[in-house]
């Protein structure tokens, strides 16, 4: 637009300056020919100054000068450490002040990072990855591939303690190192100099790049990590970064923090915002507030908020790979073995009502892997799982839940049922356990279910010891494939809390992790996930699909449902 001004601007000038409008113009002004000229000088200077004005004030994803945002999270930050996250919050901090070889951006579209190239064998079983020269720690060291060596190995080693070491089985020797069968350093993964890292697979990943975006795959620095002993990953003051930002301000324990621009990272000059202030928000009703009082740039809404403002302006959905599901304790409560009475508390539930009454957009859930995660021959591939054999449990049937309870009293030799529901305290699992246990005694009469909500991270202690009757809790997609759901309840998965257990299922899924055939693994999932419906293993409740009020000046954030949810490196607040 500023050329097609300039050029208008100069034929202007010559049709002004040519004999018969210069006399003209004589006339009009008064003078002679150099007083005119000046005149039309100073008009085309001022035209062109309003112009180029005008033109860049067109822009209107310019971004302001205080590049600064305030956002929040609902639950505790548990930890920094990579090799021992496990929740949301935690994730999403690690992707911002940490990168690996590969960024998610939108869609979870696989974007270079670390790696500038990546050559892979025509088995799937060796990947070779050229790494970025210049990429620093903000500590000043060089980011080389032994970084890469010296995370996987500290992960997968079981002195760590790893929840999550189950997403490396496949890489060479990863399930004899993490039953403690081999070492650490037989991991198939190895630095050939500074700036190449090769990965051997015992047979081919279909997910593998998809995992290579996930921080629990991304680079340590080894030193740091030795200094900080114990207290590594407890608080901001013993880290150091590799990200867009660094964290400051987090001691372990306290509610607010903030993420600082890393003057240190390899992209700087493409990451606008200068800070991001973080504070945990647990209940939505003091969130709004902030946001309305402009101390918040975000906030996520709770039910009555959800309809009251869905047509204003900033309501964003945030539709999450996340299944909301009970585990039942069958190593602590044999009773729960019995698959007639994990049928009957299934259907004893109205997940349609219990996800009206939590707000957001959240969706009753018919599958445990959450729908939009992946697309199989044109479909969600959570329509190939919904039969109606693998439905039956999971719809609301109060008269055929009563009669699967009294069966199963029958066959434990019990006339009643008492045990405790265990919870996070944060608004969301209060209103959804106390929903429960209103749904459950309502329908199945001679049943007694205690509530209990504590912090975060002190449930998920008592989930991953077994510390627990019955669990309410949530899984949100490490990336977008069903397998980051279904892998969890087999038997060697530190987040199959229940200890649930079935050979056919096993079988399945070690099928889908080694085949090349796309069709097959898809047919393998499928079955595997209805056998888990069928039995209700688990029982999912909802898929959760949050209403947030987001500024509108607020641009360039990247909100993928599965993995590390928000990416902030290009993010920005428009003028």
């Amino acid at each position: 637009k500023l050329i097609f001004y300039l050029k208008n601007i100069y034929f202007f000038h010559k049709m002004v300056f040519n004999k018969t409008h210069l006399n003209l113009m004589k006339n009009i002004f008064g003078g002679d020919n150099m007083k005119v000229k000046k005149v039309f000088a100073a008009v085309c200077t001022a035209t062109l100054a309003a112009v180029a004005l005008t033109a860049c004030g067109k822009k209107d994803n310019s971004a302001s000068g205080d590049q600064a945002l305030t956002w929040m999270e609902k639950t505790e930050l548990q930890t920094m450490d990579i090799s021992k996250a496990t929740d949301e919050t935690s994730f999403n901090q690690l992707n911002n002040v940490y990168e690996g070889l590969y960024r998610l951006g939108k869609n979870s579209k696989v974007e270079n990072a670390l790696a500038t190239k990546t050559e892979e064998s025509k088995d799937g079983k060796r990947w070779t990855f050229t790494l970025r020269k210049g990429a620093k720690w903000s500590n000043g060291d060089p980011v080389t591939a032994k970084d890469f060596v010296y995370s996987w190995q500290r992960t997968v080693d079981p002195k760590t303690g790893s929840q999550y070491t189950s997403l490396f089985s496949g890489i060479e020797n990863a399930d004899e190192i993490t039953k403690g069968k081999k070492s650490p350093s037989s991991l198939g993964i190895k630095a050939v100099g500074n700036y190449k890292l090769e990965v051997n697979l015992e047979h081919r990943i279909p997910y593998f790049k998809l995992l290579m975006g996930f921080p629990l795959f991304f680079p340590q620095n080894q030193k740091t990590v030795e200094k900080s002993g114990s207290s590594y990953g407890t608080a901001s003051k013993y880290q150091v970064y590799n990200g867009p930002f660094v964290q400051k301000g987090w001691t372990g324990s306290n509610l607010k923090w903030k993420l600082v621009k890393n003057d240190s990272y390899w992209d700087k000059k493409d990451v606008k915002l200068k800070s991001i202030d973080y504070s945990i928000q647990k209940t939505p009703t003091t969130a709004y507030n902030l946001y309305q009082s402009g101390k918040l740039d975000a906030a996520v809404l709770d039910a009555q908020g959800t309809k009251q403002l869905k047509n204003q302006t900033g309501y964003t959905i945030r539709k999450k790979a996340s299944t909301q599901y009970l585990s039942y304790n069958m190593a602590k409560r044999p009773e729960f073995k019995n698959t007639k009475l994990r049928q009957a508390i299934s259907m004893a539930i109205d997940r349609k009502a219990l996800a009206n009454a939590l707000g957001g957009a959240n969706q009753a859930a018919k599958t445990f892997t959450a729908p939009g995660i992946v697309d199989v021959n044109g479909k969600d591939y959570v329509d190939y799982v919904e039969t109606p054999k693998a439905e039956a449990y999971m719809k609301h049937n109060p008269k055929k839940a009563r009669e699967l309870y009294k069966e199963a009293l029958k066959e434990l030799g019990k006339s009643s049922l008492t045990f405790n529901l265990l919870g996070y305290d944060d608004d969301t699992s209060k209103k959804a356990t106390e929903t429960l246990q209103s749904q459950l005694e309502d329908s199945l009469k001679d049943v007694n279910v205690h509530v209990q909500n504590i912090p975060k991270k002190t449930a998920i202690d008592r989930m991953v010891s077994g510390n627990f009757d019955v669990s309410f809790s949530g899984w949100s997609g490490d990336f977008a494939d069903p397998i980051t759901f279904l892998d969890l309840e087999t038997p060697d998965n530190a987040m199959n809390f229940g200890k649930w257990n079935n050979e056919k299922y096993n079988d399945l899924l070690a099928d889908s992790k080694t085949t090349g055939d796309v069709n097959k693994r898809n047919k393998d999932l499928e079955n595997a996930e209805k056998i888990l419906l069928e039995e209700q293993g688990v029982s999912p409740l909802f898929h959760q699909q949050e209403a947030w009020m987001v500024k509108p000046s607020v641009k360039g954030v990247i909100y993928n449902g599965a993995g590390a949810s928000y990416n902030f490196k290009h993010a920005y607040v428009a003028k």
